[in-house]
């Protein structure tokens, strides 16, 4: 079971998830469950802890923010332990040290390399409940490593594949996936079941229920994941009755849809991404090697290049270059470009903030011609403007003004037929 920071904002919200974990543990018709939770810290904590690194020290040392940033989870994996003591049950907190959990990769973006459970497992056997704090590991240092922002999902997969749990459960605020936030669009539609390739996609394009790499590792060590909502009656039925959304397999969603309880969707979700920002290089020389020169340095700082446009220059030998980042990464993308200006041979930099990246995902994309001029007339009739455009084998991007953003999601919605009755 894995908890958010919403879910953990605060000691009331800790009981409440408490009870929930009670009530898995102890099981149904007398066979209790073998349990291991995964805490993030509480709403808002990291980024308390992100700002006083950057008071302390603009340009800190990603180790000993790593330090800082990791107290967050600490903490609230000692009080659910102490709360779950204090309503009976067997419990005690797992430290990302103790485990441990072995990372690789640079502070701040490290990446779960394997996790020696054998001690948590006996535990396990005793009837004991394991809370660990998800977001950390500890490198071949010895030193306390992080994930990257929205890591205690990848932690909490990472657990269920390292003790063979028969479900990953991620509690969250909200109570499953929709066909697209329902905070834009009132008619989206809860899904009882995804793919691991399509919440791959929805999570890489700005769907916010599941961290990227949390659903990668569940597809490669084949976790099944259902995506709840912590926000429930404490009287409410175990998690296995719950009708939350299951992120599995092919196969079993195959088996889903013959069974009659799952339609195939032609497109699964709409998601939006407004985190991105344009850079554009004008002027650069249309040789060999040029875009490697600008894309180099990018990958050494590992800052994640997305949509790439070369477009065909108006001087013969010229090309502009047009490429979207995160936009917290616009910055330092700025500066390493401008240090490499007389190698790369570019002219000038523009850059924009305000776009946004809208996604139509699913697997029904790869027996069906049609999906991408479906979004492009929809998009057009609303007289919305496409700036570029990307694909994949089950997703079709789009790159448009961040103020379209809410108007694009609800056309899209209508337009493949996923508004709710």
């Amino acid at each position: 079971m894995k908890f958010g920071g919403t879910s953990m904002a605060g000691t009331e919200r800790i009981r409440r998830v408490a009870n929930l974990v009670r009530s898995q543990a102890a099981g149904r018709d007398g066979e209790p469950n073998e349990v291991a939770v995964v805490v993030s810290a509480m709403a808002g904590e990291t980024d308390r802890l992100v700002n006083f690194c950057r008071e302390a020290n603009p340009l800190y040392d990603p180790a000993e923010y790593d330090v800082v940033v990791a107290s967050g989870e600490q903490v609230t994996s000692g009080l659910l332990a102490l709360t779950l003591q204090s309503l009976g049950c067997s419990a005690r907190s797992w430290l990302g040290w103790q485990l441990p959990v072995k990372t690789v990769g640079a502070h701040a973006k490290s990446r779960v390399e394997t996790i020696d459970a054998p001690g948590m497992l006996d535990a396990l056997g005793r009837g004991e409940i394991a809370v660990i704090p998800g977001f950390q590991g500890v490198s071949d240092e010895g030193r306390v490593t992080t994930m990257g922002r929205g890591g205690s999902d990848t932690s909490a997969v990472a657990v269920a594949a390292a003790v063979g749990a028969d479900r990953c459960d991620i509690y969250t605020d909200v109570d499953g996936v929709y066909t697209t936030d329902p905070r834009i669009v009132a008619k989206a539609r809860k899904l009882k079941a995804v793919t691991y390739e399509e919440m791959l996609e929805l999570a890489s394009v700005g769907a916010k229920v599941l961290q990227t790499r949390s659903v990668g590792l569940a597809m490669k060590e084949g976790v099944r994941i259902q995506v709840l909502s912590s926000f429930i009656g404490d009287d409410a039925p175990p998690a296995d009755e719950l009708p939350g959304t299951l992120i599995v397999s092919d196969e079993e969603m195959d088996e889903l849809v013959e069974k009659g309880l799952m339609e195939r969707q032609l497109v699964t979700g709409i998601a939006h991404d407004k985190n991105e920002a344009k850079v554009i290089l004008t002027r650069v020389p249309d040789t060999p090697g040029a875009v490697a020169n600008i894309f180099e340095p990018l990958a050494e700082a590992s800052i994640n290049v997305d949509m790439i446009i070369q477009n065909v220059g108006r001087d013969k030998g010229e090309t502009d270059v047009t490429f979207t980042v995160p936009q917290a990464d616009l910055a330092r993308a700025q500066a390493l470009l401008e240090d490499r200006r007389g190698e790369i041979g570019f002219n000038r930099i523009i850059t924009d903030s305000k776009i946004a990246k809208i996604s139509v995902v699913g697997v029904g994309m790869k027996s069906h011609a049609g999906v991408a001029s479906t979004m492009f007339r929809a998009l057009s009739e609303r007289g919305i403007n496409i700036q570029a455009i990307s694909t994949s084998e089950i997703k079709v991007s789009v790159m448009i003004d961040e103020d379209e953003t809410e108007l694009a999601v609800r056309v899209l919605h209508t337009a493949y037929g996923l508004d709710a009755d």
